[in-house]
């Protein structure tokens, strides 16, 4: 069985690297005990594994069954020996992370704040930007994302939800008469956030759901500049609960429809899967996950 662990390993790392080759190279073996070790594989399981030619590798039906079974127990084996290596060595290097800029003073920024405390052999290099961020080409480790991820080849993590406010500047919610229900908000002037669709969806206390279609008014790519011009009593939008909360205590904002809710907000982190050693991305992301309690 031990063996056949082994060979599984090879027939993974043949198919991650792409050639025989290629794998013989990186995992210091030559390029025919590399071939031998599939074949005997295929011998044992009575499968063909991989499609040969002289130039290049493919995978049969098969093939792509067992790679994706090989694949997770590579990556579980590994998980294990990397959580205890985690307990014995203390996480060196430098990190670069983005974020959205809006979360500049939340709780994942504390979350951040403890990391960095916590390991002082760690430097994090931190990009706050409420744009979208391409980790390869910006040269990111890892990315923190707003909203809810659409199927990705990234590794990723939910990090935690925020609830969201519906919100107005108090001194323009004191010209209208206050909403009762979301239609009443038709006709009420909107600041729009410029990567969000500009009508919103809200969940009553009965369980019904209303669309509200605002007049967009003006339109910014920042949320920390929403909430400021928001506080400018320029109309109503929607703000993550912490800016919500900020701007409630300081009387410049009031909450609309308080008995309806909007879909909180999910953060996650996102990262390549460039390697399946324990890195110091994954050390970060499980850090701040568990401190968000997810």
């Amino acid at each position: 069985m031990i063996d056949h662990l082994r060979h599984m390993a090879i027939f993974a790392r043949v198919v991650d690297e792409g050639s025989f080759r290629a794998a013989a190279k990186a995992i210091g073996l030559a390029p025919s005990r590399v071939s031998e070790t599939v074949s005997d594989l295929e011998n044992f399981l009575g499968v063909t594994l991989l499609y040969r030619t002289t130039r290049k590798i493919a995978l049969t039906n098969e093939g792509r069954m067992f790679h994706a079974r090989a694949t997770e127990m590579l990556r579980s084996a590994e998980s294990g020996l990397n959580e205890l290596n985690a307990l014995a060595l203390a996480p060196v290097g430098a990190l670069r992370v983005s974020m959205p800029a809006f979360m500049s003073s939340s709780a994942l920024a504390t979350a951040i704040a403890e990391f960095v405390r916590r390991h002082p052999q760690v430097a994090v290099s931190v990009s706050f930007t409420d744009g979208r961020t391409d980790l390869l080409e910006d040269g990111f480790d890892v990315t923190i994302r707003a909203g809810w991820l659409d199927d990705s080849s990234m590794m990723s993590r939910k990090l935690g939800e925020s609830e969201r406010a519906l919100v107005a500047g108090s001194g323009y919610a004191a010209t209208r008469p206050p909403p009762a229900q979301p239609s009443d908000l038709e006709h009420w002037d909107w600041l729009s956030y410029k990567h969000r669709p500009d009508s919103i969806t809200l969940h009553g206390p009965g369980g019904e759901t209303r669309k509200v279609q605002g007049q967009p008014r003006l339109e910014a790519d920042s949320i920390d500049a929403l909430y400021h011009f928001t506080c400018r009593n320029l109309g109503a939008t929607v703000l993550p609960e912490h800016l919500a909360a900020r701007g409630e205590a300081s009387g410049e904002l009031v909450r609309l429809l308080p008995d309806w809710r909007l879909i909180p907000l999910g953060f996650f982190a996102v990262w390549p899967d460039t390697s399946r050693r324990e890195s110091l991305t994954r050390i970060f992301v499980r850090f701040i996950a568990e401190w968000q309690g997810e």
